[in-house]
């Protein structure tokens, strides 16, 4: 195959996506990224799949429409459980399934399954097939390159390769081992090193599968490089704690305009959907804790998260705490603009 035959393609649905991320990326934070990008795929948090079987699936399960393109993360290692909660969530409307390999928490290691499965690839392929045989929805497999004492090249091959003759549809690797033993899963997000050359040689061993790479991307000057070589990158933490950062996904990833034009104007948009969440009777807070992370470095940014911070928390707190600690953002914007115009 040529090189320029391998080269991966700019329409791929993993060009851009957001990590699945536990307590951080729920419907409300995914609702005010996606006014923020219309082309960024939406990952829920890690779902377990006895959960969605006996549990509350509205709660669990329930989105925004205007969140797609969406993935549903499932936690499991049974095949028959998979596949019967892949079905539930295929009923709900989601545009992909994602079997987590990757997540070292205690939770996941008690449960046998999340990074665990890195050492089964086995049977990660035969959930990959149970959920492939249920839906008809693309699944997909996010895993690491290894775990604890795995010799990286060795354990990632083999699962890809089980992975893609189960029929998987695409891989996302994030491009660190998980120690299980030793290590805490905030120090693994960390301490591990990243090998993204290892990432690239899977590519090119396996060119017609789709593939995207997590782990220490931050910047569009990243991106870009990555995408020379992958389908796609998967952001985390630096999408979350500023996420004014996905303004620019659009315009310089795909080519398009975004939906707004800046975060101010992507929260003001936000409005009705906090109001008809008050509405619904939940908390201020639970909606408001995604904002406060935008418009870092800005004037009146952290007049802007004090406000937040302070009343949002407090019982009955409605709408115009937003709308206050905008007109407290604005209020410095536009003394920092008058200070500059007054400068020599």
């Amino acid at each position: 195959m040529s090189d320029e035959a391998r080269k991966p393609s700019k329409n791929s649905p993993w060009r851009f996506c957001i990590a699945p991320m536990m307590e951080w990326t729920d419907r409300h934070y995914r609702v005010l990224a996606r006014l923020h990008s219309r082309h960024t795929r939406l990952y829920t948090e890690m779902v377990t799949s006895a959960a969605i079987i006996h549990g509350d699936r509205d709660r669990l399960l329930g989105f925004d429409s205007v969140e797609h393109p969406i993935a549903v993360q499932l936690g499991g290692s049974d095949p028959r459980e998979l596949a019967k909660a892949a079905e539930i969530c295929a009923g709900y409307g989601y545009d992909e399934v994602n079997l987590n390999v990757g997540c070292p928490s205690d939770r996941v290691q008690n449960g046998a399954f999340g990074a665990c499965l890195m050492r089964e690839p086995d049977l990660v392929a035969d959930c990959v097939a149970a959920m492939k045989a249920a839906i008809p929805l693309p699944v997909t497999v996010k895993c690491r390159i290894g775990v604890d004492d795995q010799e990286p090249r060795a354990a990632l091959f083999e699962i890809a390769e089980k992975c893609v003759a189960a029929g998987v549809d695409a891989l996302i690797v994030h491009a660190r081992k998980a120690w299980l033993k030793g290590l805490s899963p905030r120090e693994n997000r960390d301490i591990p090193p990243l090998d993204y050359p290892l990432v690239h040689d899977l590519k090119r061993a396996l060119p017609d599968i789709p593939i995207a790479i997590n782990g220490g991307l931050d910047s569009f000057e990243a991106y870009r490089a990555q995408l020379e070589v992958l389908d796609g990158v998967m952001v985390g933490r630096a999408a979350y704690h500023d996420l004014s950062h996905l303004i620019d996904v659009d315009e310089k990833l795909f080519g398009e305009a975004p939906p707004q034009n800046d975060s101010r104007a992507a929260v003001e948009a936000f409005m009705p959907y906090i109001e008809r969440k008050l509405g619904e009777g939940l908390r201020l807070a639970d909606i408001t804790r995604h904002m406060l992370g935008l418009f870092a470095g800005r004037p009146g940014a952290r007049a802007f998260r004090r406000r937040l911070s302070t009343e949002a928390v407090l019982r009955g707190a409605g709408p115009e705490v937003v709308r206050n600690a905008l007109i407290e953002l604005d209020r410095a914007w536009d003394a920092s603009q008058c200070v500059t115009a007054d400068s020599p």
